[in-house]
């Protein structure tokens, strides 16, 4: 099964970013980490990481082709884009979303998703291994 795992903006700073927020543990590690966790799991993982809204949804439009499931943690752009929620609705693989931190517990405008409505499940909370869990949620759909 092949998985695209993609980082939204502000993720390449994972490790110096708000650590009390986001962990120690930098995106580098991260994909390390989640590509052995795959590996176990039986997962082909390839890791994608852009600032930018237009790669992001570039990145969604090609897993199309290759890919038979999404993790993606759209981070600041959740809250603002439905270019998007668009583009995840336009895909056949499904895609869950994850979070590092529970976002429900911080600021308000962080409640609400845009991409929420379109993709198979949400996981936050669990720093690092919302992705892992993602990762076995996609092995369950």
């Amino acid at each position: 099964m092949k998985t695209l795992i993609l980082h939204g903006p502000n993720l390449n700073l994972l490790g110096t970013r708000e650590p009390e927020v986001y962990g120690a543990l930098t995106l580098e590690s991260l994909n390390e980490k989640l590509i052995a966790e795959g590996q176990k799991m039986g997962l082909e993982v390839t890791c994608q990481q852009s600032n930018h809204e237009g790669a992001l949804i570039d990145a969604l439009h090609s897993a199309n082709e290759w890919a038979d499931g999404v993790i993606f943690n759209p981070a600041g752009y959740t809250h603002t884009s439905v270019a998007l929620r668009d583009a995840i609705a336009s895909i056949t693989p499904p895609v869950v979303e994850v979070h590092i931190s529970n976002v429900y517990a911080r600021e308000e405008f962080r409640h609400k998703s845009l991409v929420s409505a379109v993709c198979a499940g949400k996981i936050s909370g669990f720093g690092w291994r919302s992705y892992l869990l993602g990762l076995m949620a996609l092995l369950e759909i």
